[in-house]
């Protein structure tokens, strides 16, 4: 047996990522749509994105909490 000291590994830290995907539903067509989410693009996200059922522009509102977890919310534009 070794009798070598064991040196202690330090503990990584772990950063919370968000689901790949989240979904919301279309004001318009009542689809529920899956979109990808980009987590490079800090907790709080606004962007446009036509609905790829009924091609209505919805504004898509992106929040994503400290636990890694992702919302998506939708209206029209």
């Amino acid at each position: 047996m070794d009798d070598r000291p064991r040196r202690r590994r330090k503990k990584r830290r772990r950063i919370a990522r968000a689901d790949a995907e989240a979904a919301y539903v279309c004001d318009s067509c009542g689809e529920e749509i899956v979109v990808p989410i980009d987590v490079s693009g800090g907790a709080r996200q606004d962007y446009v994105e036509d609905c790829p059922v009924c091609c209505h522009p919805m504004r898509l509102r992106v929040e994503i909490d400290p636990d890694g977890e992702a919302r998506v919310d939708g209206e029209h534009e």
